[in-house]
C-alpha cells in the first residue's frame, strides 16, 4: 500500500512540475524578456542580503560580537602538534649550511 501510495505521489508531483518547465522554457521574446534573469538575480540578490543583514542583527543582539579580542585568545592558547612543517625544516644544520655557504 504504501509502494502505491508513492507511486501515486511521485506520478502528481511529476504532473504539477513538467508544464511549470514548459511555461518557463515558452516565454514570449520582448525587449522586456532579455531582463528576466537580471530581475531574478537582483531579486535574489537582495533578498539573501536582507536575510544575511537579519542574521547579523541577531547574531550582534545575541551578544556574539562583544568582546572579540578576549575571545580570540583562547585559541591561541591552545598547544597543539605541528603536522605540517616536516623534521627536515626544523632541522638548524641545515640552515647554518646556507648561512656559511
Amino acid at each position: 500500500m504504501t509502494r502505491l501510495r508513492s507511486i501515486v505521489a511521485l506520478a502528481f508531483a511529476l504532473a504539477l512540475l513538467t508544464p511549470a518547465a514548459a511555461l518557463a522554457h515558452d516565454q514570449p521574446e520582448t525587449k522586456q524578456s532579455n531582463w528576466i534573469m537580471a530581475d531574478w538575480m537582483i531579486e535574489a540578490f537582495f533578498l539573501f542580503a536582507g536575510f544575511a543583514v537579519v542574521a547579523f542583527v541577531i547574531a550582534w543582539k545575541a551578544g556574539h560580537f562583544h568582546d572579540l579580542e578576549r575571545a580570540a585568545r583562547i585559541p591561541l592558547l591552545i598547544h597543539e602538534e605541528d603536522y605540517y612543517t616536516p623534521a627536515w625544516a626544523l632541522d638548524d644544520e641545515e640552515w647554518d649550511d646556507d648561512a656559511q655557504g
